[in-house]
C-alpha cells in the first residue's frame, strides 16, 4: 500500500487533478496572449556557466565532463534572463520563455526548488509596457478560472480593479512610517546609519546586522509587504539603485532604479525591470553582489563574460519575470505551491 500522503496515490491525485487541468488552462491562456502580442517563445538552455549573480539567489551545481574526460563546473540557471538577453543583442525584439528554474535553499509554501518562470522581453519599450502585459495575464488567469478574486491567507485582491502603483519610497513612507530617500546620497550610495536612526524613531526593532541592503529587506518584508495587493494589484515601483542589479537608473532620480514588482494578496508574482545595457556598469554592480555573497554565504558565483558582452550590443529593452505557479495558486485558491505542480520534487531533496 503506498503511503495515504504521496502525492502519486490515487485518491490523492483524484484531489490535485481539477487544479492541475487548471493550471493547463491557463497556461494556454497565456501562450495565447504571447502569441497575440508577437511574442516568440524561446527554449533557453538550464545548464549555465553562471546561474546568475545576485548575491542573495543560490544555485543548484554540477559537474560538466567533456569528451576528454575533464569536468568543468556548471550550474542550474535561477533565470533564463542572461540567455535571453544575448538573444536581445542577437537581434529579437519580443520574446517570452516558460519554463523550469532553480533556486536552492527555497522551500515553502510559496517556495520550490524547481518551478516555472515566465519570462518575456520588449525591445524599444518602456517598462510600463511589460507592468501592462503582467497586469494583462493576471486577469486573463482569473477569467479563465472564473473567480471574482485572489485570495491568499485571509487577504484578497480583485484582478480586475485598476491596480495601484506605488514607489518603494512611498509605502516605507506609508506602512513603516520611514523616509528612504533621506538614507541614500544623491548619487545613491546608502548610509546605513541613517536608515537604523529611522528605524528607531519610526519605534521598528533593529538587528544586529546593520548593513543597509538586509535593513532594507527587513522593513520590506516584515513592514510592507503583507499591505501590498490588498484590494487590488500593487505595483511595487522605483526600488533603490543599490537594491537593482540589473535595471537602468531612473532618468529624473539617480538613487532610484525602473525596478518594480507586482503583488496580489501580499503575495509577490513578478519583478520588472527597464533593462541596464551599460557593460561596465553592469560588471561592477555583479562584482558587488559576489563580493556581498562571499561575506554572506562564503561563496560566489563566475561572472557571464559572454553576457556581459552581449550587453555591449544589447538594445534598450524592458523585461519581466514572473512566478506562474503562484500565479496559478492565487486563481485557483490553492494554499501551497506543491498543490499547483504536477510533480513536486520529493522532500529531502533540496
Amino acid at each position: 500500500m503506498p503511503p495515504v500522503s504521496a502525492w502519486w496515490s490515487p485518491s490523492v491525485h483524484a484531489d490535485r487533478r481539477p487544479v492541475l487541468l487548471a493550471r493547463n488552462r491557463i497556461e494556454a491562456a497565456v501562450r495565447g496572449y504571447l502569441a497575440q502580442e508577437g511574442f516568440i517563445l524561446v527554449d533557453p538552455p538550464g545548464l549555465q556557466r553562471s546561474p546568475g549573480n545576485e548575491a542573495h539567489l543560490h544555485a543548484f551545481s554540477t559537474t560538466a565532463i567533456g569528451n576528454d574526460g575533464i569536468g568543468h563546473p556548471f550550474y542550474l540557471h535561477t533565470s533564463p534572463e542572461f540567455s535571453m538577453k544575448k538573444l536581445l543583442a542577437a537581434g529579437e525584439a519580443r520574446i517570452a520563455s516558460l519554463g523550469h528554474v532553480w533556486r536552492n535553499r527555497e522551500r515553502g509554501a510559496l517556495h520550490h526548488p524547481e518551478f516555472t518562470m515566465l519570462e518575456w522581453y520588449r525591445v524599444q519599450e518602456r517598462y510600463e509596457a511589460v507592468m501592462d502585459d503582467c497586469i494583462a495575464m493576471l486577469r486573463l488567469a482569473a477569467t479563465t478560472t472564473g473567480v471574482s478574486a485572489f485570495r491568499w491567507r485571509g487577504r484578497e485582491c480583485d484582478p480586475l480593479a485598476e491596480p495601484e502603483r506605488l514607489s518603494v519610497a512611498e509605502a516605507f513612507s506609508r506602512y513603516a512610517g520611514i523616509d528612504l530617500l533621506a538614507t541614500m546620497t544623491e548619487a545613491g550610495r546608502t548610509d546605513a546609519a541613517a536608515l537604523v536612526r529611522q528605524m528607531e524613531a519610526a519605534g521598528i526593532a533593529v538587528p544586529a546586522e546593520h548593513d543597509w541592503s538586509y535593513l532594507f529587506t527587513r522593513v520590506l518584508t516584515e513592514k510592507i509587504e503583507l499591505h501590498l495587493g490588498q484590494g487590488r494589484v500593487t505595483i511595487l515601483d522605483r526600488y533603490p539603485a543599490s537594491e537593482a542589479a540589473l535595471a537602468r537608473r531612473a532618468p529624473d532620480d539617480a538613487r532610484v532604479a525602473e525596478r518594480f514588482e507586482v503583488y496580489a494578496c501580499g503575495v509577490e508574482l513578478a519583478n520588472g525591470f527597464g533593462e541596464l545595457t551599460d557593460a561596465a556598469e553592469q560588471r561592477v554592480r555583479f562584482e558587488a553582489e559576489m563580493a556581498e555573497k562571499q561575506r554572506l554565504y562564503g561563496e560566489r558565483y563566475p561572472l557571464d563574460e559572454d553576457f556581459l558582452a552581449a550587453l555591449e550590443v544589447m538594445p534598450a529593452a524592458s523585461g519581466i519575470a514572473m512566478g506562474f505557479d503562484r500565479l496559478v495558486m492565487l486563481a485557483t485558491g490553492a494554499t501551497r505551491i506543491e498543490q499547483v505542480i504536477w510533480v513536486p520534487v520529493a522532500e529531502g531533496a533540496a
